[in-house]
Parts: C-alpha cells; sequence; structure tokens
C-alpha cells in the first residue's frame, strides 16, 4: 500500500538573497554529480522550502529591517533596486520584514544532504520519476518516518562481515579505519553489515535479499560509479564505531568530507576524536568543515584537521564562529571580535565564558 503523503507547503517570506541561494544550491548539486530529476527538485521544492521554511538562528537565517544592514549582507554585491522600496514599505505597515539565508548556513546543509540522501533512495519505488509531486515539507516527513522505521527494524536480519569487501587504509591506537572497496562483490552486503551494527541508513536497502533500493541504493551507486568512498572506524574484531563518507572531486579527485556519524547517527564519542582526526589528516581534503565534524569538535583549517581548542588564530575563529557560533565555547580564549560577534547574534553562548570588558560591559547593560 502507498504511503499517504502528509499535507505541507512554503510559507511566504520575501528573502534577499534568493538568487544567491539557488546558485549556490545548483553549484553543491552539480559539484556532487546529483541526477538531473534531483538537481531539479532541489531547485525548485528544496530552494523553496529554504526560502520560506528553513528555521534557524541568527546569522543563518535574520530579519533585515534597514538599508544599512542589507548593504552589509550582500557586499560587494550591489543592493539590487527594489530593496529600499521593500524596505520603507514594510516600515510603514508595521509588517514583517524581508529575510537573508546564509546560502553556506550549517542547518541548511545539513538539511540538504538530507533530502539528497532521501531523494536518491526513491529509485525503483512508486515515486521515481514522480519526484515534483512531494514538496519538500513532504520529504522531510517521510525522511524521518523512513529513519524511525529503520531503527526499529535494526534488529532485523543479519549480514555477516566480508572480508574481501574491505581494505585497511589507517592504524589508530584503538582500532583502524577501513574502507569499502567500490569494486568488491560484497560491497551491498558490508554496507549492510555496517549499518545492522550502527542502526544509520548507509546499508538499508528496500530489498534486503537482493540488497538493492532505498537508502542504501543511494549510497552502493554513488560508491561503485566512484563518486563518493566509503569509511568504517573498526575494532580489530570488525566491530564499527564510525562511519566516514566523502564525495569525490570530479576535477581534481580531493575528498570534501560529508558525513561523520557515530552509532544510531550520533556524533562519534569523544574518545574517537583523535583517531578521526589522525586519518581526516591522511587524505587529501577540501577545506572544509561539514557539521558532523564541527559537531564533534573537529575542524577543518588551513593547516590540516585538528580539535576546535586548538584554533588560537583570530582569523580562524572568526572564519569559525560565523558559520557555527556554538563553537565559540570551545575556542581557546576567543578573541574580542568573535564575542562581538557572538554577542550581536547569540548572547547566551556566551554564559560562562572570560569575556573582554567592552564585551561583558555591554552585556550587562542590555539586560
Amino acid at each position: 500500500m502507498a504511503t499517504a503523503l502528509p499535507r505541507g507547503g512554503y510559507a511566504p517570506r520575501d528573502v534577499l538573497n534568493a538568487p544567491a541561494l539557488k546558485a549556490a544550491i545548483d553549484r553543491r548539486s552539480r559539484a556532487r554529480c546529483d541526477a538531473e530529476p534531483v538537481r531539479e527538485w532541489l531547485l525548485n521544492h528544496f530552494f523553496r522550502h529554504v526560502v520560506g521554511n528553513l528555521q534557524a538562528p541568527p546569522p543563518a537565517v535574520q530579519p533585515v529591517s534597514t538599508l544599512a544592514q542589507a548593504r552589509q549582507l550582500l557586499a560587494p554585491a550591489a543592493l539590487p533596486p527594489w530593496v529600499s522600496k521593500a524596505i520603507e514599505t514594510r516600515k510603514a505597515a508595521a509588517s514583517p520584514a524581508l529575510w537573508w539565508v546564509d546560502p553556506e548556513g550549517a542547518e541548511l546543509l545539513a538539511l540538504e544532504l538530507r533530502l539528497v540522501e532521501f531523494l536518491g533512495s526513491r529509485q525503483g519505488t512508486p515515486l521515481e520519476g514522480k519526484l515534483m509531486r512531494v514538496n519538500g515539507p513532504q520529504a522531510i516527513a517521510l525522511w524521518a518516518a523512513e529513519h524511525a522505521a529503520i531503527e526499529a527494524q535494526a534488529d532485523a536480519g543479519w549480514r555477516r562481515h566480508q572480508p574481501e569487501a574491505v581494505r585497511q587504509v589507517w592504524q589508530g591506537r584503538h582500532g583502524v579505519f577501513v574502507e569499502l572497496l567500490p569494486h568488491s562483490p560484497g560491497l551491498r552486503a558490508e554496507m549492510a553489515y555496517e549499518s545492522q551494527l550502527m542502526r544509520h541508513c548507509l546499508g538499508q536497502f528496500a530489498n534486503r535479499k537482493a540488497l538493492q533500493g532505498g537508502y542504501g541504493e543511494h549510497y552502493a551507486a554513488a560508491c561503485e560509479s566512484g563518486r563518493l568512498r566509503l569509511f568504517s572506524y573498526r575494532s580489530l574484531q570488525q566491530q564499527p564505531h564510525i562511519t566516514i563518507s566523502a564525495w569525490v572531486g570530479a576535477q581534481d579527485g580531493r575528498l570534501a568530507i560529508d558525513q561523520i556519524k557515530g552509532k544510531q547517527n550520533r556524533p562519534p564519542v569523544s574518545r574517537y576524536q583523535e583517531e578521526v582526526i589522525g586519518f581526516l589528516n591522511s587524505l587529501d581534503t577540501t577545506a572544509d568543515t561539514p557539521p558532523d565534524a564541527a559537531g564533534m569538535g573537529v575542524v577543518r583549517l588551513q593547516r590540516g584537521w585538528c580539535p576546535v581548542s586548538q584554533a588560537h588564530d583570530a582569523g580562524e575563529q572568526l572564519q569559525l564562529v560565523k558559520r557555527y557560533p556554538a563553537l565559540v565555547q570551545a575556542l581557546p580564549q576567543p578573541s574580542a571580535l568573535v564575542q562581538w560577534l557572538v554577542a550581536a547574534r547569540q548572547p547566551e553562548l556566551l554564559k560562562g565564558l572570560a569575556l573582554a570588558p567592552g564585551v561583558a560591559q555591554a552585556l550587562e547593560q542590555g539586560r
């Protein structure tokens, strides 16, 4: 029986930088080599969901009520002619402000990857070829429902470890990182084994006997085609503890780290942080810090991967906090500029920190 789609639509919200949002979505989709139906869905439904519905704390999503603020957010691009009139009209009518959405915001990127996963898993289902009938809220609800089902069924069925489907690529103190081999006949069975023990969707196939369809198909097809590499951190008894996926750059082959998952999609436990950093530094990766890495206190700086506690440079701190404000809690002596930035956007994150006198005074006066 077909799953009933939940109702949902897009809220009316005027976003100042909507063209830049669509361009960023398109650029990332092309870099991942998404299938054309997936890219079309992202540019239609995901874009409309981001514009109308995305909820995230400032600075990822913020109202724009003044021309000065609009100029600052859009710089170095020129201010579109309609913006001035729109702000004045809203002031006079006391109606909601314009909005600005960070095209690289952590919440936006995490949701985009979740939906790319959902769309890729539709191959071989009744929704294949009908993706445009599913809007953003419906896709998000279906993803959540299916992942709840995956968790509930995690103990059903079993796959054995396939030794020929992996190769050791890095030796740590507590375990080893292995890579799942894209051309191994046992790849899909090994993905299913990884998912069973980790309780996530990497190897959850719609047809569990044939190992085809569903979320597993999305990842397996990308791995088999050379677009995605899959790594697993394991004990010497091949017990998985961390799963890492990385997209392979079409032009230079560099790896863009995508997901770093512990069991049940949680961040890996802190005692493995050193192992993860060592492994990531053994790879030729891009300079991006994905949300999963930031969530476990690991960041990509110019000199390589390291704990956020080693980000001493003021410029590095500023770039990190712009994208992940909560990291201010882990920074070593965050600079005054970083403190001012956080104070203007999420002052509650500064609680318990040793603050610059001016910042402390401003927060005290603002209470």
